[in-house]
């Protein structure tokens, strides 16, 4: 039920490789050139991995890491450490492989009029960039969401975990965590407030 302590991506093991990233960082932005080919040497892999899930195709995943590290090469003085170095550099690949979609829903659309008589059909390829652009910003805000609940104080984070698990009612939750229906609301309301303010 607990998933601050999970095994998946979100676990303890990122961080400290997201150390000896703030290492890199600092590194590459005084001028260490090595530096910045370590960080490409330990991001890039999973990069391209995304990238390809997002075209679907080879060389054009291969076109969006090389504009993705190009352009965090040239803007890495104002990465500001908010984030992890992969978070960042993932938000690069994805944002230029949508525009990579876009560039191509941009292109002549592919149709084929068949005529039989007087009846004629259009046909379309259907355009899925906004499907896959929605689906990775609803999971990036997700593990924001997931990261934020996480740091809350026990007490509000079980609330709130209770809550969340198959969306049980506040009487359910309040039986749960072994306290009054006005405590839990309570409870969840300093929650909600306080992970408005972080997000």
């Amino acid at each position: 039920m607990n998933n601050c302590n999970s095994s998946d991506e979100f676990s303890v093991k990122p961080f400290a490789g997201a150390a000896v990233d703030e290492v890199l960082v600092a590194a590459a932005k005084l001028g260490d050139r090595s530096a910045f080919v370590a960080l490409w040497e330990r991001h890039s892999n999973r990069a391209l991995t995304i990238a390809y899930r997002i075209t679907k195709n080879r060389a054009d995943a291969e076109d969006v890491i090389q504009d993705a590290w190009m352009k965090a090469y040239v803007h890495l003085q104002t990465f500001d450490g908010r984030a992890a170095f992969s978070t960042w550099i993932t938000r690069i690949a994805i944002n230029s492989a949508l525009m990579t979609l876009r560039r191509r829903r941009a292109r002549p659309e592919t149709s084929m009029e068949i005529t039989d008589g007087e009846a004629c059909r259009h046909w379309e390829i259907a355009d899925k960039t906004k499907d896959v652009e929605l689906h990775y910003v609803k999971r990036e805000d997700a593990a924001r969401l997931r990261r934020a609940i996480c740091r809350l104080k026990p007490n509000l984070r079980s609330v709130v975990e209770f809550h969340q698990s198959n969306d049980r009612s506040v009487k359910k939750v309040a039986e749960l965590a072994g306290i009054s229906v006005a405590a839990t609301k309570s409870r969840l309301l300093r929650a909600r407030s306080i992970l408005r303010r972080t997000l």
